[in-house]
């Protein structure tokens, strides 16, 4: 779990910097401008970590419902070799999805200005500006991506589902009060993740607004990433102990 969780950090911590700084520079400087080759860039990094992202909260479901339903078999189903190989294939995976969604989309020729209704560059926000019929393979491609995300995220309820059920035969109430906490905010996390991401995504053009837009954007590019580090690291006892004396030392100052 902590191999997965060092590359759940880098994830998060490479899909924070690939948006929120940019958009606080223009925000500071008061200007919407990005350059096309940085606009690019932002968009492959972007589509890297979120990719990254989706299939490193699935591959941990994967070790949570192995240690609680299958426990005898955890060193079998999840040892160093066998985790080193899921991560190496997230990293590949999100490299070639973020490397066929760039190239198809910025192989499109721009005719409806180059204004993006957004804070960032993403491949919704630039199809829009696109007059060219060949965007539906892009739109073809961005579907597939989707659909694959989606089955994930029915992967992960499926699983949960047989972690629920099995938490629940847990003779012991500490048990099962110790089980229910530490998968309940990895699953609040993925339905926040999943849910604005996939919405964003196939938004009707009827209910489209800008400041819908921006909400959703925020709730699955940012909100996630943010929440990730703070959830995971306070079910450790030693780093809770240590805010703790902090807080109270400062208290105590003041």
């Amino acid at each position: 779990m902590f191999f997965f969780l060092l590359n759940l950090a880098l994830s998060d911590l490479g899909s924070i910097c690939t948006t929120v700084p940019k958009a606080m520079h223009n925000s500071l400087w008061d200007t919407r401008d990005i350059s096309y080759s940085g606009c690019a860039a932002q968009l492959f990094f972007f589509c890297v970590f979120m990719s990254l992202e989706v299939s490193l909260l699935t591959i941990m479901c994967y070790d949570r419902y192995v240690s609680i339903c299958k426990p005898l078999h955890y060193g079998t189903l999840l040892g160093s070799r066998a985790c080193a190989h899921m991560a190496a294939a997230a990293w590949a995976s999100a490299f070639l999805n973020a490397l066929l969604n760039t190239a198809n989309t910025f192989s499109l020729p721009l005719c409806h200005g180059n204004a993006l209704g957004q804070f960032f560059c993403e491949v919704p926000q630039i199809l829009k500006l696109s007059c060219s019929k060949s965007y539906l393979r892009e739109l073809g491609l961005l579907v597939f991506s989707i659909f694959l995300a989606f089955g994930c995220f029915v992967f992960i309820v499926f699983s949960y589902v047989q972690i629920f059920r099995a938490v629940l035969r847990i003779p012991s109430e500490q048990g099962r009060h110790k089980a229910f906490s530490t998968c309940l905010p990895h699953l609040a996390v993925v339905s926040l993740l999943f849910s604005t991401a996939i919405f964003a995504y196939l938004e009707p053009p009827s209910i489209s607004l800008p400041s819908l837009d921006l909400a959703l954007s925020v709730l699955y590019s940012v909100v996630p990433p943010a929440l990730n580090p703070l959830i995971y690291s306070l079910r450790n006892q030693e780093l809770k102990t240590a805010v703790w004396k902090l807080t109270t030392g400062w208290f105590q100052k003041h």
